[in-house]
């Protein structure tokens, strides 16, 4: 039996990002783990346009090829750890975008959250959270939160592994 894949997506494209810190804090704990596989995902290598296709992917497949090649990475993975700044009370609009780009690859999936920015991006999370449910994800209640001052606590990425116990 294979093991369990775990997605860490870097939720900002922004140069000088704070995101990649924080996705690499949490792929070097993640990564003593041995129970799951872990891999980093940047959404910079996804550049997709603002989502305006015919119908959701829920109804039709997409047209860009960007958005078909994301979607296809998404299904490789059995859980998703998504690293969330917090721009004017809420997410990033690319990683919205990368959301909803997405419908069926996300269905019955663990997700869980780390969040920066004004208050440690916990504005944007609870949008999140909305948009995980609605997408049939199944987000986890612990969400990490920190500004880029923060010193990030080893012991955190604990509670988004906790997705594989379940």
């Amino acid at each position: 039996m294979s093991k369990p894949k775990l997605a860490i997506v870097i939720g900002s494209i922004r140069p000088n990002r704070f995101g990649s810190h924080a996705a690499q804090w949490i792929e070097e704990i993640a990564r003593r783990r041995t129970d799951f596989e872990v891999e980093l995902i940047d959404l910079k290598d996804y550049p997709m346009p603002l989502f305006a296709e015919e119908a959701s992917p829920l109804y039709a497949p997409s047209k860009n090829e960007v958005a078909q090649r994301w979607q296809k990475k998404v299904g490789e993975f059995d859980a998703f750890i998504f690293t969330a700044a917090e721009y004017n009370r809420g997410p990033t609009a690319v990683l919205k975008n990368a959301l909803d780009y997405a419908y069926a690859e996300w269905s019955n999936k663990p997700v869980a959250f780390v969040g920066y920015g004004g208050v440690g991006g916990a504005r944007a999370i609870e949008q999140l959270r909305l948009n995980a449910i609605e997408l049939q994800m199944a987000p986890i209640r612990p969400a990490p939160a920190g500004s880029a001052r923060t010193r990030w606590r080893s012991s955190i990425p604990s509670y988004a592994c906790t997705a594989f116990r379940t």
